[in-house]
């Protein structure tokens, strides 16, 4: 398959590297020419633009930081969809909302086909090829493109979960609930410790218990066994995120009174820390307010 791919970040440039890696001919294309170095040094060809990057695809693939980045690079004066011929495959993995792509739909009509399929899986899914893939759009359209979506992803956890926009959503969704679990966890776990009870008793109780989680169980381990707040995922797009899923609430008449508070401390971290500082750091607010680092023993080797 002829196989485009714009956008080669943290995320993108591992991605494109399995497509190629699964025998597709790849041209790719980044903002950043030294971004391609890897990929291009496998064996793509690179592309001098976005439009450049659709010629002659039969799909193309973005992976861009959001809705501004994808409307940009699908609608600009150099922009994707100029050049993509008639039948090609857009597909775009960006966390985005669904206006982006409807607009680009409307102004393609039938001439190019439209999924959304942004990910779960942060960089060790993306470098491994096991990410999680949430697709919406035409079944037809999916089934069609599925055997490349596998190229990338792990075949069990790619789902198509409904028309338009509908991957998006879900995507939006997932985050909204795992950067909940960081802040309430957080709480949980430093009113324990205050109040006198041994950080790994408390942790080993929660585990057991109706309360527990899979950020409980694995995620949270990073910060409380090793003091690493993980940087593979900066809180300015965390924000971003967040941001998108609190728009969308308002948008659906929902009142997501504790997701616009999640929202908030998540700004409040990025304030205090920065852009690039690293999607845990919420829990290194309340260790700063408080003087309560939560830690575990280190595991025995």
């Amino acid at each position: 398959m002829k196989v485009g791919f714009i956008g080669l970040g943290h995320m993108g440039a591992p991605m494109s590297g399995n497509v190629l890696a699964a025998g597709h001919d790849l041209v790719v294309h980044d903002v950043r020419p030294d971004a391609a170095e890897g990929v291009l040094a496998a064996g793509a060809t690179w592309a001098d633009s976005a439009r450049e990057a659709g010629v002659d695809r039969d799909v193309v693939i973005t992976m861009l930081p959001g809705p501004g980045q994808v409307e940009e690079v699908l609608l600009g004066p150099i922009g994707l969809l100029a050049g993509l011929p008639t039948g090609a495959v857009w597909i775009d993995m960006s966390t985005s909302v669904p206006a982006v792509a409807d607009k680009v739909r409307a102004l393609a009509g039938s001439r190019v086909t439209v999924l959304d399929a942004p990910v779960v899986g942060g960089v060790t899914g993306a470098t491994g090829g096991t990410l999680q893939i949430f697709v919406g759009g035409a079944t037809g359209d999916y089934l069609r493109v599925r055997p490349l979506l596998e190229a990338m992803g792990d075949p069990e956890r790619i789902l198509h979960v409904g028309p338009h926009g509908a991957g998006y959503t879900v995507k939006l969704m997932i985050n909204l609930l795992w950067f909940a679990y960081v802040t309430i966890t957080a709480e949980a776990l430093t009113v324990g410790v205050r109040a006198g009870v041994d950080a790994a008793t408390l942790h080993r109780s929660l585990l057991a218990s109706a309360a527990t989680s899979h950020f409980l169980e694995r995620d949270v381990l990073s910060v409380l066994e090793r003091g690493d707040f993980d940087d593979s995922f900066a809180l300015a797009l965390a924000c971003k995120d967040l941001g998108l899923a609190v728009d969308l609430a308002r948008q659906t008449g929902v009142p997501a009174e504790m997701s616009a508070m999640v929202e908030q401390i998540y700004r409040r971290a990025r304030a205090q820390y920065g852009d690039q500082g690293g999607q845990l750091l919420p829990m290194k607010l309340l260790e700063d307010l408080t003087g309560t680092p939560v830690r575990l023993p280190a595991p025995q080797e």
